[in-house]
């Protein structure tokens, strides 16, 4: 399976949610995380109290400053006062918001159900050359350098999407009438993340 099967999937994506361009990572998390870290973002971030919990452990992880808002959502918040969005709920057709870095989840019970893996939608083409480069160890992807004769490199996270992943979502993507079911809220099923102690070690 060649490397361009996920150039393929990123015009997939790219055609169904409208967003100009997409990032594939590993999982809705580490995209977030990554977008924290490309924005070098230091001030205080505000989270719903029910969420999952990859979410607080993330900004616990980069050192900010957490607060809770009692705000109701279902299928996409923002992590206010960014325009990060957790969307990992969310798949719909043209559902892109310009000037948003909207985070994607394919897990396993969500409406792309992949069983892995995830995506940033965006509007910056430098944005997507950046996170990109990031996500994928560092690696300039665009120049189809091997890494092994990459001369200048700059800080990445091993957080990519496999390609085995990456067919999948196109195969899945050919029918989505069939293959992308309605999901229903799952706030209740959240905890109070606010109640919640985390040993900082």
């Amino acid at each position: 399976m060649e490397y361009d099967i996920l150039d393929k999937f990123e015009r997939v994506l790219s055609e169904y949610t409208g967003a100009p361009y997409v990032v594939l990572t590993d999982s809705c998390t580490h995209a977030i995380e990554l977008c924290l870290r490309y924005q070098k973002w230091k001030g205080p971030v505000i989270l719903p109290k029910h969420t999952y919990i990859s979410v607080p452990m993330t900004m616990h992880k980069l050192g900010l400053d957490l607060y809770w808002d009692d705000v109701d959502w279902e299928y996409e918040y923002r992590i206010a006062p960014t325009n990060i969005w957790d969307s990992a709920r969310a798949f719909d057709e043209n559902m892109f918001v310009s000037g948003r870095m909207q985070c994607l989840s394919f897990g396993w019970d969500k409406r792309l159900n992949i069983g892995h893996g995830g995506a940033i939608l965006l509007d910056s083409s430098n944005d997507h050359c950046i996170l990109k480069q990031m996500a994928y160890d560092g690696r300039q992807l665009w120049n189809k350098t091997p890494w092994n004769q990459q001369n200048h490199w700059s800080l990445g996270f091993h957080y990519n999407m496999r390609l085995e992943d990456a067919q999948r979502g196109i195969e899945l993507m050919a029918n989505p009438t069939e293959n992308l079911p309605r999901l229903k809220s799952q706030l209740k099923n959240y905890p109070d993340c606010s109640q919640i102690k985390i040993k900082l070690n």
